[in-house]
């Protein structure tokens, strides 16, 4: 075997990299610490970057289709304004279809809920004349309705006031409480830090992009970087595509059910139908959070057209599961149908709502990469086309 300086280093790399991995798996503590650490440092800047690269979508659809780059005298002061200008039009879009969302339909769970305060209040008062009504129309249980009916009214309030104030403090409810709250603080901060991250990149993405470029071709042989390139385009490209069709399927599905609840006279059609639009922005299954809410909505109105609503959604889910978001969202993507429901399921049973959000522009990824591969070993071997069709 001739062992010249190339083989030695990937021989020398081969032994450092299991002499770590024989490490990592010794001390596994430790590294899960070591990287839980690592990722609280590093969570506003990754939280900015899927930020940026969600706002780049409507971004350079400004970009391109409203600001028209002038070339000249000026042009880069000209690029720098439409640069502003774009991002400025994106965070007002997606700002203006958040406060939208929350102004339709707080309201109207506030009020839900106002509602059953109302009833569960004027129930408690009804409920020792219901039950006489019972213990007459029912004589057979007579005893048993009594007897329920003292017990209830000899309960010691505060008694069970004191017991739940005991339970909460003997408990870790309170701790519990601390910490839901000291993570929902650090999730806020870090989402606002990765908010200005990702303005800053959005408005240097060029730059940023030149620099990386420097740095591999430095520091990688330039056929691994000219493919490293390659995968970053087309994981670019499919992650943009799939915004765009899980966008319109959003849309379609908000319309699908605005429509068939107003021909249908059931309340609350057009709140319902932008909050089940938005919701459907999580593949697959984000519809279903809109249908609980929107259930819930309706079931104060009335119960039965509650119920008939759920019918309609689990009518309108199949036909939008099955058909609508296979070619929409995997014709954007270039995925067939029956791989996009693949990817899903996949993605939830790995790795729940991010594996659901992540699964398709991945596995499209893949599937692109494959089909290039086994396109080129066919060719390579000479097989005849008419033997693979």
């Amino acid at each position: 075997m001739n062992l010249n300086r190339d083989t030695i280093k990937k021989i020398m790399g081969l032994i450092a990299f299991a002499i770590l991995l024989y490490v990592g798996l010794q001390n596994t503590k430790m590294v899960s610490s070591a990287l839980r650490y690592l990722a609280g440092l590093t969570a506003p800047f990754l939280i900015g970057g899927c930020i940026a690269f969600i706002l780049n979508v409507p971004m350079r659809f400004f970009e391109k289709k409203i600001f028209t780059q002038k070339k000249g005298k000026g042009s880069i002061r000209m690029r720098k304004m439409q640069r502003i200008f774009s991002l400025l039009l994106t965070l007002i879009v997606v700002l203006g279809v958040i406060s939208i969302v929350l102004f339709m339909v707080a309201p109207e769970l506030y009020n839900s809920f106002a509602a059953i305060g109302r009833e569960m209040t004027s129930f408690g008062k009804r409920l020792p004349q219901m039950l006489e009504q019972a213990s007459e129309r029912l004589p057979m249980f007579a005893d048993e309705i009594e007897k329920f009916k003292a017990d209830l009214l000899n309960v010691n309030w505060k008694e069970v006031g004191q017991m739940a104030k005991d339970f909460l403090q003997n408990s870790n409810f309170l701790s519990s409480t601390v910490d839901i709250a000291t993570s929902v603080v650090s999730g806020v901060a870090n989402t606002i830090i990765g908010l200005v991250f990702a303005i800053y990149i959005l408005l240097q993405k060029e730059n940023l992009g030149r620099q990386f470029r420097r740095l591999f071709y430095a520091l990688f042989p330039e056929k691994h970087v000219d493919r490293f390139l390659e995968v970053c385009d087309l994981t670019s490209s499919s992650f943009n595509s799939f915004l765009s069709g899980q966008c319109l399927e959003a849309f379609i599905l908000g319309m699908m059910f605005f429509i068939s609840m107003t021909l249908l006279k059931m309340p609350y059609a057009l709140v319902i139908a932008v909050l089940i639009g938005v919701t459907a922005l999580i593949p697959i299954f984000g519809a279903f959070i809109g249908c609980i809410v929107g259930a819930f909505l309706i079931l104060i109105a009335s119960p039965i057209q509650a119920l008939w609503f759920i019918v309609l959604f689990l009518i309108l889910q199949q036909v939008e599961g099955n058909v609508i978001y296979p070619r929409v969202v995997g014709g954007s993507v270039g995925l067939p149908s029956i791989w996009v429901l693949v990817a899903v399921t996949l993605g939830a049973s790995i790795a729940g709502v991010l594996g659901i959000l992540f699964s398709i522009p991945v596995v499209s990824v893949l599937y692109a990469l494959l089909r290039d591969y086994v396109r080129d070993r066919i060719h390579e071997r000479g097989i005849a086309e008419k033997k693979i069709q």
